[in-house]
């Protein structure tokens, strides 16, 4: 029976280690050791090796969520991206919306809380860069260690530092490179370009697939595999341009490791929040997504989870609180004009009906960030036909949720128990006034407060909240005793890869093909003869939404759109010359990424501006928006050599030097030592 990763080393040795880290933040050129002990000691054993490792793994984890009450890392890469967008609307004027304004190197870049994350992936994805760095500075000094076994502990140490430079790369551009720990303090760093860097990942996640053991020669689940480090590589190769490989790659991880798409049910059953309320028919699409089945033996999709169901370092992923539609905060009204007819009623409520229980069935959600309507709407509409039949938009089966399906459970309301209306549908006169008119809206904040929910993909069971009575907030995994663990990589994005693979090498009828393979398990209507890149961003969105990077996803794309030269879903074609140099927000010329976000979403568009609950908002970006704003604090810092800024923010100067060459980066950190 495979193990889960997180009964690993809970020995003194890795209690010490993970209580003594450092916060990145401004100091990550510092880049010290993990541990405050000598480090020549600590990592003088193979246990002091498994424990760095191990923090490794867990980085994964800190880089995507962190505890936050209210809000998820994850879903700052849907907010300035074609399917999400920023909905908190009493943030005033932390509201996220027009980024071309409030985006720069001193300003609008967020830890967390309530806003974005854009500065915590900057200091966390250095975290796990500095983590991995702690590995292969001490590996090749640890005694006895056989090659094949030092070579997998490099191999892994390799893919995390890949990783975080993946993702690095993609929301910030070009980037300092730091390989290793330094000896000697060094504030004299240049930036490297992202083309250099990402020679280097094709160079280290090559060594990386040759010496990591796939997942069925180890002995736990959760740890970096073979696996793992060949999906990373995909990706990889596709931003060189690498195509042939790609496919290759796709094709070996597909056939020849034992992987295959869940078409059926597999297993634990773990139903809706409450079933009298909104039931669920059993269906593979929400099996897949239950998370005790995301590392289920049975579950022969997961390429790499990410532990977050054990009790020593679970990290509360508030998914639904974040996520879904604030239906209780009481602007939604019935077509008699009553407020606050959605209420979040405990059951040891006198007013508690089991049937209208909705608070256990999707959560009391704040809708920090909702899906935008190409999202809810565009992309399930095929030859003119909306596809209710595809299992990740079924309500008939209970995974997709609109909001017209929830309904009011506020026993003063004249429609209690019945559908909710987002219009009245006549006239309401009492006392000889008129308190409701035919067609008035009857929901007074529509960014917050009105959209579906795919409630497969973010349904979570609260167990603290459950096992209380008194509960009235469901929010996923909130505490202890929720599984909350999540895919790193599944088999279903690979064929998605696979499909641009093919697609960059002119073969859309081959990419067709993968793509049918997602859209057959899911029961889609439609399959396809031929695809084009829409086509397949549009099936990514399908079908790994809150799982995929959006926005570092479409920066790729946006990338091996100008190297492959193929056209986008509208004709056009992008060079290498200025895909990342363009200013602007007119809706002319821009990237790929700037193309998707202002014409399947409403950024820039005269419907992007007005007034919804107590907001006044303009949703804008600017063409260079496609990376974010290299930190200040980062430039400060490294002051006896100057960071290049990103293209169109304050401080961009195109004649400040960088690496071009990934080995002379190197050298000059070897140089500083």
């Amino acid at each position: 029976m495979k193990k889960n990763i997180s009964k690993l080393y809970r020995g003194g040795l890795f209690i010490a280690l993970a209580t003594s880290m450092i916060s990145c933040g401004d100091d990550f050129l510092k880049q010290d050791p993990l541990s405050f002990y000598e480090p020549g000691t600590t990592y003088s054993t193979e246990a002091g090796l498994q424990a760095a490792l191990t923090q490794c793994d867990k980085q994964l984890k800190t880089y995507i969520i962190d505890n936050n009450w209210n809000n998820i890392g994850l879903a700052t890469n849907y907010l300035m991206s074609d399917v999400g967008m920023y909905a908190k609307t009493d943030m005033g004027g932390g509201f996220q919306d027009n980024f071309d304004a409030k985006l720069t190197p001193t300003s609008g870049m967020a830890g967390g809380g309530d806003g974005n994350y854009m500065q915590r992936f900057w200091d966390q994805g250095f975290a796990m860069v500095k983590y991995a760095n702690s590995v292969l500075s001490y590996v090749d000094k640890v005694q006895g260690l056989a090659d094949n076994v030092r070579d997998a502990y490099k191999g892994r140490a390799y893919f995390h530092r890949s990783y975080a430079y993946y993702n690095l790369t993609l929301q910030f551009g070009d980037i300092p490179l730091i390989t290793k720990l330094m000896t000697v303090p060094k504030q004299n760093y240049k930036s490297t370009s992202k083309t250099a860097i990402f020679e280097m990942l094709q160079n280290d996640l090559e060594f990386a697939v040759k010496h990591v053991p796939a997942q069925a020669n180890m002995q736990y689940v959760g740890q970096v595999n073979q696996e793992a480090c060949m999906e990373l590589l995909i990706k990889v190769y596709l931003v060189n341009g690498e195509y042939k490989k790609a496919e290759d790659l796709a094709t070996d991880l597909i056939s020849n490791h034992g992987l295959h798409l869940m078409t059926q049910p597999f297993g634990t059953w773990q139903p809706s929040g409450c079933e009298t309320t909104w039931k669920v028919t059993r269906n593979v699409v929400w099996d897949l997504h239950r998370t005790p089945n995301v590392c289920n033996p049975e579950n022969k999709e997961t390429i790499m989870a990410i532990i977050n169901s054990n009790d020593e370092d679970h990290l509360n992923y508030n998914v639904m609180r974040a996520m879904f539609a604030h239906w209780s905060n009481g602007v939604i009204k019935d077509p008699h004009g009553l407020g606050g007819p959605g209420q979040c009623i405990a059951r040891n409520n006198k007013n508690y009906n089991e049937t209208l229980d909705w608070t256990r069935a999707i959560g009391r959600g704040i809708a920090l960030n909702r899906t935008s309507f190409f999202y809810n709407k565009t992309i399930w509409n095929q030859d003119g036909e909306t596809d209710w039949q595809d299992l990740r938009h079924n309500r008939e089966v209970g995974n997709w949720l609109e909001m017209e399906d929830l309904k009011y459970n506020n026993p003063k309301s004249d429609f209690y128990g019945k559908n909710y209306q987002l219009y009245a549908t006549e006239d309401y006169v009492k006392d000889g006034k008129t308190i409701v008119k035919k067609g008035d809206i009857l929901c007074g904040d529509t960014i917050r407060s009105w959209y579906p929910t795919p409630l497969y993909q973010c349904y979570i069971l609260d167990v603290p909240n459950e096992n209380n009575m008194g509960a009235n907030q469901f929010h996923g995994a909130s505490g202890k005793g929720c599984n909350g663990d999540m895919y790193l990589f599944r088999l279903a994005e690979t064929y998605l890869l696979r499909a641009e693979a093919k697609f960059y090498q002119g073969n859309a009828t081959g990419a067709a093909a993968d793509v049918n393979e997602i859209r057959k398990r899911a029961n889609a209507k439609k399959m396809y003869t031929t695809v084009s890149i829409g086509d397949i961003m549009a099936e990514r969105a399908r079908e790994l939404y809150l799982e995929e990077f959006r926005q570092a996803e479409m920066v790729r794309v946006s990338w091996c759109l100008a190297k492959s030269g193929m056209p986008d879903e509208w004709g056009e074609t992008y060079s290498l010359d200025n895909w990342d140099k363009q200013e602007g927000t007119d809706l002319n010329g821009g990237s790929y990424w700037f193309k998707r976000c202002t014409r399947y979403n409403v950024f820039n568009q005269p419907y992007g501006k007005g007034t919804s609950g107590p907001q006044n908002f303009e949703y804008k970006i600017n063409k260079h928006n496609m990376f974010w704003p290299v930190p200040n604090s980062a430039i400060t810092a490294n002051n006896k050599a100057q960071l290049r800024q990103n293209f169109g923010y304050d401080g961009y100067d195109a004649n400040v030097p960088m690496f071009t060459d990934w080995k002379e980066a190197v050298a000059d950190e070897d140089s500083a030592n």
